[in-house]
């Protein structure tokens, strides 16, 4: 249940702080006081403000021949010739459409409406929705209520009115005899049953107003997201500095281990690609003086003929040979040994007179 402030008919004349109300609290005690004190009580909790009907009329429009939701202007047009007064000059407050097709529509002077909510929030109150003390008696029945020293006529009656207790009198034989009468409207319009569902008028111009607050709120939150997310972004990048500092560093300590005559680093990077081609270029150079130690010292001794050689990093020299005999290979291998080449023979075979076969000489880092 929302905490209510109803406005009595008393003050409507000359609006101001003095303006005599009722405060409804969602819990406790309904109790009487000014404007300036209700604001004071209520301390910047939001309320529903609900005028007196007396400062409104209330109009239904014919059955309306589409079901879809008529705006404010093809409603105006509408109910023109109900109206006393130039449109221009009314605010305009739609409700639900009934069973019969129609449209309920409150209708207020547009500068007495902003007047009247110019003083509630210089008060300091926050408006949930502002809407009529007729408008909110339940809709299962006629009601006629006594609330704030005159009678609430409404409910599922046409009329939202009300009339003074002589008035009454007058009008009372016109009115259902089902009607269920209360001598305090407190239960018809905050009890079990609830209120009806009655019309917010702040719609239209006055409707921004109202969401003035929400928009700030989703601005701010955009704000709260992009400063999270940038000082995320903030954390992010000194962890990926700390942990970059701690590589080098690293690095910095394994490179002086590898190379410990590079006293001086200017460029870690550049350094180590400088060292390692150079390396590259001794171990080629190594590769190829152990090829020529072979031929010069193993194979140039023999009448064997080479037919193909190979280097794998993995395996090292390969060497395609033909031999007249198993034998003469046999001595290639020993004179291998003997120079101090690490060789072996692989996959030797006789194709007619000659005898083929794979010299391998190991690889050596």
């Amino acid at each position: 249940m929302t905490t209510c402030l109803y406005l009595t008919p008393e003050g409507a004349v000359e609006p101001s702080t003095q303006w005599p109300c009722c405060l409804v609290p969602a819990t406790g005690q309904h109790r009487i006081l000014t404007l300036a004190e209700a604001a004071e009580a209520l301390d910047g909790q939001a309320v529903d403000l609900v005028l007196p009907v007396e400062m409104c009329s209330w109009l239904h429009t014919e059955k309306w021949p589409s079901r879809r939701r008529p705006d404010v202007q093809a409603v105006a047009f509408a109910i023109e010739e109900q109206l006393s007064e130039d449109l221009e000059n009314l605010h305009l407050s739609i409700g639900v459409r009934d069973r019969l097709g129609r449209y309920g529509v409150w209708v207020i002077d547009r500068q007495r409406f902003a007047q009247l909510l110019a003083l509630v929030i210089e008060q300091g109150i926050t408006l949930n929705a502002v809407q009529v003390d007729a408008d909110r008696l339940p809709r299962d029945q006629a009601y006629g209520v006594w609330w704030l020293g005159r009678w609430l006529i409404g409910g599922a009656l046409e009329a939202r009115i009300a009339v003074s207790a002589p008035a009454l009198t007058v009008l009372k034989p016109r009115l259902p005899e089902t009607m269920c009468w209360l001598d305090d409207g407190y239960q018809a319009l905050h009890g079990p049953a609830g209120a009806g569902r009655p019309v917010n008028l702040l719609q239209g111009d006055f409707a921004r107003r109202r969401w003035r607050l929400p928009w700030i709120t989703a601005l701010l939150s955009i704000a709260l997201s992009c400063t999270l997310a940038w000082g995320f972004m903030q954390v992010r990048s000194s962890y990926l500095e700390l942990q970059a500092q701690r590589l080098y560093a690293e690095s910095e300590q394994k490179f002086r281990a590898l190379y410990p005559q590079q006293t001086r680093i200017v460029d870690l990077s550049a350094q180590l690609k400088a060292l390692q081609k150079h390396s590259r270029t001794d171990t080629q150079l190594t590769q190829i003086a152990r090829l020529l130690k072979l031929t010069e010292q193993v194979i140039g001794a023999s009448s064997v003929v080479v037919q193909r050689v190979e280097y794998r990093l993995a395996d090292g020299w390969r060497l395609q040979l033909t031999a007249d005999s198993f034998a003469q290979l046999e001595q290639l291998r020993e004179r291998g040994q003997s120079s101090g080449l690490p060789i072996r023979l692989g996959g030797a075979s006789k194709v007619q007179n000659r005898v083929q076969a794979t010299l391998i000489l190991e690889h050596q880092p």
